[in-house]
């Protein structure tokens, strides 16, 4: 007969209401306590169940009773039949004969309970220990949780199924780390890592916190399947120079030309690539295919984006990491990056406002000139505000809010996440320090108060009489796609600007 886990389940589940119930203590270990097989004996334990004790439920049909310990048996009440010398310090027990059904039901319990899986323990990280388990580890997904959050007590039971259909695949103990952080005892460990909200999952590469988080859908598959993509190779390796010019020059593309694939060059130059595989298309090419582009030995060279623009070397160390990953990084995330309904909940919840260029995707005219002046207005504000670019057709509905439509386009506007600043005519981004004052009008709170109260006295005329203007600033747009309260529970609100 052909068994499988669920005809198991289904006869444990008989098996559990004709022989277990809620009733005198459990039988763990203990010998005939209950009316039924040994095998029976196994289930009780694995589950926990406990016997019923007035009265035991009578045997199937054709089977011979069961002993119980606690009754008289009238075979027990007649005096012992000698036992031959030879035979002496041998017990004879009596035979227990199922019929079909239970012996059936046995046997698949035996089945169940043989290849039940091994559940692994989550690791619990503490001050203590955090550092020498991520350190150690190739690949980390940590959970940040509070017990009161929903949210997160929704997770836990498929955090560990999915640590366990990991560790199957990836046994070795430093391979995979599912680990997790209880952020109401270890609160300086989540404001190292700067939770704003419950549950967070957060990706670890030896110890270095990956920048992107695991935003993605909450089930044994989803989280499974994004560890796997993790342990995949990140770089492709080329097997002829030719492939180069069939690469997508959409992408940003770092190459890597080693003599050899076992040497410190490339190992430091995989870590890169592990970190940043999100950001940049990594590819390497070794022995003599790569010999041509060695003439002075191993290196690295980055595409940018188009056939016009030239590629660019690095003339670093490739032993030291943090030339190489600062050199890449700076390669692979832009200055002004694209906002996508895809990258928006990360994008928002960095905190920082949103200086956007809204523009058509084929118009990469208007683009050029926004990033250069950028560059060039305010590199210094880098770490104050988030400089973007938008498709015009995607993002129709943040447009409607400052009552343009993608005819307007280009336009640059702020989105504080409380209301939304339109700058002037776009050519006037030509205009030296223009762009630069109106992000300064953002910071010093003048965009709020003139969108409330009129210009600043000090814009007007000499003379001229001050008037208390009202007006309602456009509600933010892009603050739908921060992290949701039907998602986390959120630990803080932004200020307004």
């Amino acid at each position: 007969m052909t068994c499988s886990l669920r005809m198991a389940q289904d006869y444990i589940s008989q098996c559990a209401q004709k022989w277990a119930g809620p009733g005198s203590e459990g039988v763990r270990g203990l010998s005939g306590s209950c009316p039924g097989c040994s095998l029976l004996e196994l289930r009780v334990e694995r589950t926990r169940c406990r016997c019923r004790e007035n009265p035991p439920l009578p045997p199937a049909p054709g089977a011979q009773p069961f002993p119980n310990p606690t009754q008289p048996n009238p075979v027990q009440s007649q005096p012992p039949t000698p036992v031959p010398a030879a035979d002496l310090g041998v017990t004879m027990n009596p035979a227990v004969f199922l019929s079909l059904p239970d012996l059936r039901c046995s046997l698949l319990l035996l089945v169940t309970w043989v290849f039940t899986p091994v559940t692994t323990e989550i690791t619990s990280l503490d001050t203590e220990n955090i550092d020498d388990i991520l350190n150690n580890a190739d690949v980390a997904l940590v959970n940040f949780y509070a017990d009161w959050c929903r949210f997160s007590q929704m997770l836990h039971p498929i955090f560990e199924e999915a640590s366990n259909v990991i560790k199957e695949e990836y046994p070795n103990e430093n391979q995979v780390v599912f680990a997790r952080v209880d952020c109401d005892q270890h609160s300086d460990i989540a404001q190292r890592y700067r939770i704003s909200k419950y549950p967070t999952l957060k990706l670890f590469r030896n110890g270095m916190m990956m920048k992107r988080e695991y935003r993605g859908q909450r089930s044994v598959k989803a989280l499974a399947d994004y560890i796997r993509q993790q342990k995949s190779d990140p770089i492709q390796e080329l097997h002829d120079l030719a492939e180069i010019t069939t690469l997508d020059r959409s992408k940003r593309n770092i190459i890597g030309y080693f003599e050899q694939k076992d040497s410190e060059n490339y190992r430091v130059f995989e870590r890169v690539a592990n970190i940043l595989h999100d950001d940049c298309a990594f590819l390497s090419a070794f022995g003599a295919v790569s010999k041509p582009e060695r003439y002075s030995g191993d290196n690295i060279i980055y595409k940018p984006p188009g056939h016009s623009a030239p590629d660019m070397v690095y003339l670093g160390s490739m032993t030291n990491f943090d030339g190489t990953y600062n050199w890449i990084q700076d390669k692979c995330v832009p200055l002004v990056r694209e906002i996508t309904f895809e990258n928006g909940e990360e994008l928002t919840e960095e905190g920082l406002p949103f200086l956007i260029l809204f523009h058509m995707k084929e118009d990469t005219e208007s683009l050029e000139i926004f990033q250069n002046e950028v560059a060039r207005q305010l590199i210094s504000e880098k770490g104050t505000i988030n400089f973007l670019h938008a498709d015009c057709d995607k993002f129709r509905h943040p447009l409607l809010h400052i009552q343009k439509t993608p005819a307007d386009c280009p336009v640059i506007a702020i989105d504080s996440f409380r209301h939304m600043y339109v700058f002037g005519d776009f050519r006037d981004v030509l205009i030296p320090g223009k762009l630069k004052q109106f992000v300064f009008d953002l910071h010093s709170g003048k965009l709020h108060r003139e969108f409330h109260h009129g210009p600043d006295p000090t814009d007007t005329a000499p003379g001229q009489e001050v008037q208390d203007v009202a007006s309602s600033p456009p509600e933010s747009s892009f603050q739908k796609l921060a992290p949701s309260g039907h998602r986390y529970t959120l630990l803080r609100d932004r200020d307004e600007l």
